[in-house]
């Protein structure tokens, strides 16, 4: 989408001018899944779909809010509102989560008016593409901006998984919205989350490509089996603690994990946590396989991936399967798996540039006659993180 066509579409609502616009990315994850609320390391990368923030400031303290995406009505709350929406305004929250604890803090007196804020989102809803940790980043630096607040952007991503897990409920960890904000152009992020150290490796995938398969069945995480899995981590690693001197899952490896597992002794977290302390070994592997130029590894690594999501972790379910298994049988394809929360949303596959189009054709005709309906594909564009545009 072009600026002009941003600032229009809000004087169309609002009726006069904005400001400024801003543009906060989604994510894909290369390989390093339900790793990082278990101190594991991720490897993201910020995309070209994401989501579009028009601002105007107001005189009074009312905020209100409109999405381009959504049929509604504006939506409009007074800047010290920090009760929860519901039903059809749930959406708001990731906008009022994000205002009230920037409130909360230190200079937080700084936002003394109300504003304006149109939305436009080019990433799918309930993709698996993290458009809720775009929307709290969006919001992140539009306020750090226009009201001049002293917070950096690792904060806001923290402020934005405290939205995530204190205001809508959901004990989703810190990658997607440390992947929005802290994106680099052709960069992937190697972030561990135990310690929050990171640097910027450079997608180097030569002939080949990410391209993004969305399900086209929408996820809502917060009412899934999410925080199910999230328990059943924190309950094998509670085991694991009477034995061993460990902060987090991600902190063990393959070896050490085999030698205390009957500690669990429970079939289920024994899978759970095996898949939260391999997928953390496997994302150490991908990336030194990256570096060393080996794509065929790194391909096989996030076969891998999705293998152990589906049959460990159980959060794949058929239109997921269906995307990552076809994608397999196809020419040029070096791997594909499901990225995200799971329970639809999205998958990855890196597939060779010169059969994209073969891919896309042969992994579709699949799917609409499994499944029912068609998916949707898209060229994954890697972009810096949520910026003034």
């Amino acid at each position: 989408m072009n600026k002009e066509e941003l600032l229009k579409e809000y004087k169309n609502v609002y009726g006069e001018d904005a400001k400024d616009v801003f543009f906060s990315p989604g994510r894909i994850n290369v390989i390093g899944e339900h790793t990082d609320y278990n101190g594991g390391h991720v490897f993201p990368a910020a995309i070209s779909l994401g989501v579009y923030g028009v601002y105007g400031p107001r005189e009074d303290n009312k905020v209100r809010l409109y999405s381009g995406n959504v049929d509604g009505d504006i939506v409009e709350f007074d800047l010290d509102d920090s009760s929860v929406e519901k039903d059809d305004r749930f959406w708001t929250n990731y906008f009022k989560g994000m205002l009230t604890y920037l409130k909360e803090r230190a200079d937080g007196d700084k936002i003394n008016h109300g504003f304006n804020l149109y939305i436009k989102a080019t990433l799918p809803s309930g993709s698996g593409l993290s458009s809720s940790a775009a929307i709290e980043m969006l919001m992140g630096i539009i306020l750090k901006d226009e009201f001049n607040l002293d917070v950096d952007r690792v904060t806001l991503a923290k402020l934005g998984q405290k939205t995530e897990n204190e205001f809508v409920g959901l004990n989703s960890g810190i990658m997607d919205q440390f992947a929005c904000i802290m994106g680099k152009k052709d960069n992937a992020i190697f972030l561990d989350t135990n310690t929050m150290e990171y640097e910027y490796k450079p997608l180097k995938l030569g002939e080949y490509e990410i391209i993004i398969m969305s399900t086209n069945k929408e996820h809502t995480l917060a009412d899934s089996a999410y925080n199910d899995r999230v328990r059943e981590c924190h309950d094998a690693l509670t085991k694991l603690q009477t034995k061993l001197n460990i902060k987090a899952l991600g902190e063990l490896d393959e070896e050490s994990f085999d030698e205390y597992s009957y500690l669990i002794n429970d079939e289920t977290e024994i899978r759970r946590a095996r898949h939260a302390v391999f997928e953390n070994q496997r994302t150490l592997h991908a990336t030194k396989a990256m570096e060393d130029a080996d794509l065929e590894k790194l391909g096989r690594l996030i076969n891998a991936s999705h293998v152990s999501l589906h049959y460990d972790y159980e959060v794949t379910g058929k239109e997921l399967d269906t995307l990552a298994e076809a994608a397999w049988k196809q020419d040029g394809v070096l791997g594909a798996r499901m990225i995200g929360g799971g329970f639809g949303g999205s998958a990855i596959a890196i597939v060779k540039k010169d059969k994209a189009e073969e891919f896309k054709k042969n992994v579709g005709k699949i799917y609409r006659n499994k499944i029912g309906y068609d998916a949707s594909f898209y060229d994954a564009e890697i972009v810096d993180g949520t910026k003034r545009i």
